[in-house]
């Protein structure tokens, strides 16, 4: 019996100390991949303090005279430079006047404890109003669908017009509980870990294969990774946040999804009918439903990454809102 249990104690050790060099390793990896991201891709726009820190965006396009302004929401694994390059510089070659935001936790923008639509929507209402800018034509992609809309339903003042693309926006379908490993990573101690060890070299591995799939059924756009600032995304606290935001969107979406057709905001709604990560007929179709007078435009053989494959016609969608906008004219006062 006490030579089982010395066998035992020793290859629980042997376990540990593996366990504790994978890791440490992990650790090494991770600020490796940080320092050289971070030097690969310094700030490249304003930096603009909010509550309980800083948001960082990027700008294009005419300051004067401008078309309008448009604010662009980047989706999950993303940052400010990911709608920039793909359908931002093409608006601010049209006219417009083009600022691209890193969502709190993403890019070079703080976290500011803000892990939802509703808090994040927050944080940006209230850099556009330090910015003197509002109001805008808003346009979120994916995951800012949601994050878009609820600047529309808390801070109309800020919204002119809302271009959602390919957008999450309402709630999930009930599904089974995830596997018991997938719960256990997602515990914020086990996540804290896992973000500053083993998770950004393994997160390395997988960024040209998670291109393809957002990229389908197009090929992925020349570049993009380069483009888009990627790696950025492997640092650790990118991708705690990243873990976080995901995992809290479907209680958000549950709380303003009754809500939307409290919006009044000329909206259109732009999908791929292709799109395999979020189905346009169980998210783009039906909130085109509930948000009054917003149109839709479904895009045939399109995929996820509207942005870039269609950015002419997401640019030109962008351009008649804006017309709709400078068209409208202020409902005549009640008679007293």
């Amino acid at each position: 019996m006490d030579f089982a249990l010395q066998a035992l104690a020793v290859l629980l050790g042997l376990a540990a100390a593996l366990i504790g060099g994978a890791l440490g390793l992990g650790a090494v990896a991770s600020l490796l991949i940080t320092l050289r991201a971070e030097a690969e891709f310094p700030p490249a726009g304003p930096i603009v303090p909010v509550r309980g820190g800083r948001l960082a965006a990027i700008e294009a396009g005419p300051h004067e005279g401008a078309r309008a302004t448009v604010i662009l929401l980047h989706g999950a694994s993303a940052n400010a430079a990911e709608p920039m390059e793909g359908v931002g510089r093409l608006l601010a070659a049209q006219g417009f006047r083009v600022i691209a935001f890193d969502r709190p936790g993403f890019g070079w923008s703080d976290r500011l404890d803000a892990a939802t639509p509703a808090a994040q929507g927050a944080a940006i209402a209230e850099a556009l109003e330090r910015m003197g800018i509002g109001p805008a034509i808003v346009l979120g992609h994916s995951w800012s669908g949601a994050l878009a809309a609820n600047l529309a339903l808390e801070h109309p003042e800020r919204v002119a017009g809302l271009v959602l693309v390919s957008p999450v926006a309402l709630p999930f379908p009930q599904r089974p509980d995830p596997p018991w490993y997938w719960r256990l990573a997602a515990r914020p101690p086990v996540a804290w870990l896992l973000s500053r060890t083993l998770g950004p070299p393994v997160a390395m591995t997988y960024l040209e294969g998670a291109a393809r799939a957002v990229f389908a059924p197009q090929p992925v756009s020349a570049d993009y990774l380069t483009r888009a600032r990627a790696a950025l995304v492997l640092r650790p606290g990118t991708l705690l946040s990243n873990v976080q935001d995901l995992i809290g969107l479907p209680a958000a979406l549950a709380e303003q999804g009754p809500r939307y057709g409290a919006i009044r905001t000329p909206t259109v709604i732009v999908a791929g009918e292709s799109d395999p990560v979020v189905r346009t007929n169980l998210q783009a179709r039906p909130l085109a439903e509930r948000i009054p007078g917003a149109e839709l435009v479904v895009l045939p053989g399109i995929g996820h990454m509207v942005h870039y494959v269609a950015a002419d016609a997401l640019a030109r969608e962008v351009g008649r809102l804006a017309e709709r906008i400078a068209e409208r004219r202020p409902l005549p006062a009640a008679a007293p």
